[in-house]
């Protein structure tokens, strides 16, 4: 629940495939926290954005997709409705995803602070999936598409397979480890839990 002045403003951003037989009762068990934390009863209720522009949070049964373009003010707690809503996504996802989520410090006036002053902005990336290989995946992909980006501006792209495959290998490697530590001390069968990561640079507001 947001206290009565939020210090941010939080922007959630995605698109995730999920499993054919999720249905609408499903997702909101799913992303229960999120709207929780708005104070909402429903899902349905909650799924409006801040602001009027964006879609907001949509569900596309046909599709079988899960699209999130929706502001929330709010404050640090919200960080654990996010981890909470994470596990619920993992559940029902079929694919890999990001989640970026932005804060925005409404605190922070560019206008009258002094020079040296800094707002309290800040960027996750969250990777959800329904195994450690899917989000791995996706992960590995976001992260070849960042460093090509930067590299096509001195490289062309056809001098950049070596670089991709070194990339592969630190995944292959990072991947085997994973699947080593979950065999120590287990049974063969032991399955498979979730991941995640965070991290990046300041984003500028609602920029997609």
């Amino acid at each position: 629940m947001t206290s009565f002045n939020p210090p941010f403003e939080i922007h959630v951003h995605g698109d995730i495939l999920l499993r054919d037989e999720v249905d609408y009762k499903s997702l909101q068990e799913a992303l229960k926290p999120l709207w929780k934390y708005t104070g909402a009863k429903t899902l349905l209720e909650a799924a409006p954005s801040f602001y009027e522009d964006e879609p907001g949070i949509r569900f596309d049964p046909k599709e079988h997709l899960l699209q999130i373009c929706w502001s929330v003010e709010g404050d640090e707690d919200f960080r654990h409705a996010l981890d909470e809503v994470c596990m619920g996504i993992n559940e029902i996802a079929a694919a890999g995803a990001a989640l970026e989520v932005s804060f925005y410090d409404l605190e922070f006036d560019e206008e009258e602070a002094p020079p040296e002053a800094e707002a309290r902005d800040d960027f996750l990336l969250l990777f959800v999936g329904p195994n450690p290989a899917a989000i791995m995946q996706v992960q590995r992909d976001l992260l070849v598409q960042d460093v090509v980006h930067l590299m096509e501006r001195h490289f062309d792209g056809s001098e950049l397979g070596g670089v991709v495959a070194e990339i592969d290998k630190l995944f292959t490697g990072r991947f085997d480890a994973l699947i080593s530590s979950m065999q120590l001390g287990r049974p063969p069968r032991g399955g498979n839990g979730p991941a995640g990561g965070h991290g990046g640079p300041r984003k500028p507001r609602h920029l997609h």
